[in-house]
């Protein structure tokens, strides 16, 4: 199936995106002058905006990418969670699934001054959904699951994605023979036993397999080790410069693909990891091979990273990008 044709299929694709909701908050400003208090710069704040971060950034992405995404997830009856709730509904992201808790909103703020991340202050709570929340979260999932083509677990360890929790999407997703996809987050890997994918980074494939990633060779073991330890179909792991490396099942064994990258010029690797999964489990549920959904998933990230704070890619941007620089 060409490129076109599977991006032209995404408008069919229903994704499910479980995990946590983060709304990311920049303050823009300009340095020129050191503050007399202590030797920290002093920024004059010119503008102030709000993006979607987390799970609902993966939601973001599947939307403009042409899908459709519902989020599973908790916001906090606060002015925080009202912005996010604004800014889904603006996206066209459903909410069926997202509760509110006592808990604030998840908020990361970070403060740019001439194109350079200045400082970054969060506010957060990480307690774990317990109780009569996660059993009526979890069974909102089961409901809504037959009606989506695949689901992506976006961690960041801010409470949301625990072990039941997995184990129960991964035991519903079998009985509907649904795509599971996880953003893993070190600490957590094991948790992610039966899925489908994991999309790890570097440094969170070292840490997770227990390899010390230092060239090929112990970039291949980190790969087949986690292939193996989680029993999962496929590994992508992202290699920044050096572009993704996928591991996936086949019926000689273990394939490697090594994917370089395309991205011309890195402004901010933001919500990069977002837009790697969005786009992979997209392009897989409209009919792409595992090495064809990483290559575009590839080519969507190094438009991304082009922009300041985190972006989201269209069809046309995808599909231009995969014509220019063809495999």
């Amino acid at each position: 199936m060409s490129y076109s044709k599977i991006i032209s299929s995404f408008r069919k694709k229903n994704i499910l995106i479980v995990g946590d909701i983060i709304l990311d908050r920049y303050i823009f400003g300009k340095v020129s002058r050191i503050s007399p208090e202590a030797p920290v710069p002093v920024v004059d704040v010119m503008k102030e905006s709000y993006l979607l971060g987390g799970a609902a950034n993966v939601a973001n992405n599947i939307i403009a990418l042409g899908g459709q995404a519902t989020v599973a997830g908790v916001i906090g009856r606060d002015r925080a969670g009202d912005v996010v709730k604004e800014l889904m509904t603006g996206c066209n992201i459903s909410m069926d699934s997202v509760i509110a808790d006592s808990r604030p909103t998840t908020v990361k703020t970070r403060v740019i001054a001439h194109n350079q991340q200045v400082v970054r202050f969060d506010r957060e709570d990480r307690r774990k959904l317990d109780g009569k929340d996660l059993i009526s979260f979890m069974e909102n999932i089961r409901k809504a699951l037959p009606l989506f083509d695949a689901v992506i677990i976006s961690d960041y360890m801010k409470g949301v994605v625990s072990a039941s929790l997995v184990k129960q999407v991964v035991r519903y997703a079998k009985q509907n023979r649904t795509f599971v996809a996880v953003d893993p987050k070190v600490g957590h890997f094991h948790l992610y036993k039966n899925v489908s994918l994991i999309t790890p980074n570097l440094k969170e494939a070292s840490e997770g397999s227990g390899v010390d990633i230092r060239d090929d060779k112990s970039l291949l073991k980190a790969g087949k080790t986690l292939l193996t330890r989680l029993s999962c179909m496929a590994v992508l792991v992202t290699r920044g410069e050096e572009g993704m490396s996928l591991f996936e099942r086949d019926t000689r064994g273990i394939r490697v693909t090594h994917i370089p990258t395309v991205a011309k010029k890195v402004y901010d690797v933001t919500g990069a990891g977002d837009t790697v999964i969005a786009a992979f489990t997209l392009a897989h549920a409209a009919g792409a091979s595992m090495q064809d959904a990483a290559t575009m998933s590839n080519h969507a990230a190094g438009i991304v990273i082009g922009e300041v704070g985190t972006a989201a890619v269209s069809p046309d941007d995808l599909l231009q990008s995969l014509i220019s620089y063809p495999a």
